[in-house]
């Protein structure tokens, strides 16, 4: 899912990132200029995490994306939206 995402993605800065206190992001990406985060889970319902949380202060993310196997898109706070793999277009698409 990662490679296909990149592949999407029109810029070549792709990070992950990791915090000696064990915070990390699976993709840090620049999209028009601004921060965004990608992070893959595996549960049905994922929740928002310490590590996203420091994410989004730490990178001064503009959104962070949550890519997991359900079908339904929501919000898990302002700046974080989780969606279905189906949709990791939406992400690329955000850049155009």
């Amino acid at each position: 899912m990662l490679e296909e995402l990149l592949r999407m993605l029109p810029s070549a800065d792709a990070y992950f990132w990791a915090t000696y206190a064990g915070a990390e992001l699976d993709l840090l990406t620049t999209l028009r200029g601004k921060r965004h985060g990608v992070e893959f889970k595996w549960a049905d319902t994922p929740r928002l995490t310490r590590s996203m949380h420091s994410a989004l202060g730490d990178l001064a993310l503009e959104h962070l994306w949550v890519v997991y196997p359900g079908a339904k898109r929501y919000r898990l706070h302002e700046r974080v939206t989780v969606i279905p793999a189906s949709e990791v277009a939406s992400i690329a698409a955000t850049a155009g």
